[in-house]
């Protein structure tokens, strides 16, 4: 796990200081891509967490609409 967290942040490091035009060494790239996976990481969960919540709320009132519309075309006759 920890081989395939530095093989990740020497690539990510790599793009990341290519990216932005900063001329690092090797230790410094792969500790830029490190960290930059684990905050990058934290924000990802933190959006997922968040847009989930927000993304049930809406299917609920989709959900609360379709019963309202079955309820009026095929119940309340």
């Amino acid at each position: 796990m920890v081989l395939y967290l530095i093989i990740i942040g020497a690539g990510a490091g790599f793009l990341a200081t290519r990216i932005m035009k900063i001329d690092a060494d090797l230790l410094t790239t792969v500790g830029i891509g490190i960290l930059g996976a684990v905050i990058g990481g934290v924000v990802l969960r933190f959006l997922a967490a968040v847009f989930g919540m927000a993304a049930g709320f809406v299917g609920a009132i989709l959900g609360a609409l379709f019963l309202i519309w079955a309820w009026q075309t095929y119940i309340k006759r």
